[in-house]
């Protein structure tokens, strides 16, 4: 699904038109960006949680040359799904299967 997709679809559900539907998406994504930004978590309930993490600094390998090299510190997005998203993909995932065999 692409952001044209996501707009259709939440025009359709909200009877919104679809540039009414585009602000609102784009205006919950610059607020989830904003507050990430802040460094806070921002859990939507039976969706998930969405969170910035620090990682240390720590030694890798270049694997063209072999030579260590110290790969900063550095934040990272993560997404943790809520269990009933889990649930939801899952079955979908199961429905399918079942419908190849």
């Amino acid at each position: 699904m692409v952001i044209n997709d996501l707009v259709e679809v939440v025009a359709n559900k909200a009877r919104l038109t679809k540039k009414d539907a585009l602000t609102s998406i784009n205006t919950i994504f610059a607020t989830l960006a904003e507050a990430l930004s802040t460094g806070e978590d921002v859990k939507i309930s039976g969706f998930g949680t969405f969170a910035i993490r620090e990682t240390k600094e720590r030694v890798g390998i270049n694997p063209a040359t072999k030579e260590k090299i110290s790969i900063p510190a550095s934040k990272k997005l993560v997404f943790k799904p809520s269990k009933t998203l889990k649930t939801l993909v899952k079955e979908s995932s199961d429905e399918q299967d079942e419908d190849e065999e």
